[in-house]
């Protein structure tokens, strides 16, 4: 059973970087996709990217496309999610996520574990 636990979010002014991290524990994370997900009030939770444990091929929304990068440090346990220029948009709270095999790898159904969540309110 992996446990995932988010860190780093808060308020950051538009325009901004925010960067926070996702450790995990009690699995083997090398092996496991990682995925960072987003819920706004009131909206679906969302995807923004993903990274995966065979190569490390990275995937990302369009809408953080060029503005978000996820990496990640096995020999920590830890995904990270880089932020910049971000806007009042990208307000929400963040999830990582992990998975296996399971596809596609940009919705919520193919992750099996899940962090608690972490909160990010851009200023306008």
């Amino acid at each position: 059973q992996v446990q995932l636990v988010e860190s780093g979010g808060g308020l950051v002014q538009a325009g901004g970087s925010l960067r926070f991290s996702c450790s995990a524990s009690g699995g083997t994370f090398s092996r496991h996709n990682m995925g960072w997900f987003r819920q706004a009030p009131g909206k679906e939770r969302a995807f923004c990217a993903v990274i995966t444990w065979s190569d490390g091929s990275t995937y990302y929304a369009d809408s953080v496309k060029g503005r978000f990068t996820i990496f990640r440090d096995n020999s920590k346990n830890t995904v990270y999610l880089q932020m910049n220029s971000v806007t009042p948009e990208d307000t929400a709270v963040y999830y990582c996520a992990a998975g296996r095999n399971r596809i596609p790898l940009t919705t919520p159904t193919s992750y099996v574990h899940w962090g608690q969540g972490t909160q990010v309110t851009v200023s306008s």
